[in-house]
């Protein structure tokens, strides 16, 4: 029972640094950049920016990011050692997130939002 409070307050307090601080500021126009996680998702599934409600896509890139972090936190909680903590963390933090922004990426694309890409 432990772990799961534990996943539920490291998601809710991940996803709410990342609204105060990607989405936050995004919405009031401060950003001159992308965040990164939109640059991966319009550069690997040719995602048109442009056709997506852009507050949107921050929102589920907030809620992606809390989740895979929540989910990390909680598998490592349950090594019993350091090192196989810091070996968790380092071999599961990659795959977790490509493969949840796999998912992203493949929604949105299904959704239509790809660009005209010929090849």
């Amino acid at each position: 029972m432990q772990e799961v409070y534990l996943f539920i307050l490291t998601f809710l307090l991940v996803f709410g640094i990342y609204e105060l601080f990607v989405v936050r500021k995004e919405k009031k126009g401060n950003s001159k950049k992308k965040p990164v996680e939109v640059r991966y998702l319009e550069a690997r599934y040719q995602l048109d920016i442009k056709k997506l409600p852009y507050k949107q896509l921050l929102n589920v890139i907030s809620f992606v990011s809390s989740f895979d972090i929540a989910i990390i936190v909680t598998i490592i909680v349950f090594a019993k050692s350091f090192l196989l903590e810091l070996l968790l963390g380092i071999c599961l933090t990659l795959p977790i997130i490509l493969v949840s922004y796999h998912f992203v990426g493949k929604i949105y694309q299904k959704k239509g939002k790809r660009k005209n890409v010929s090849i």
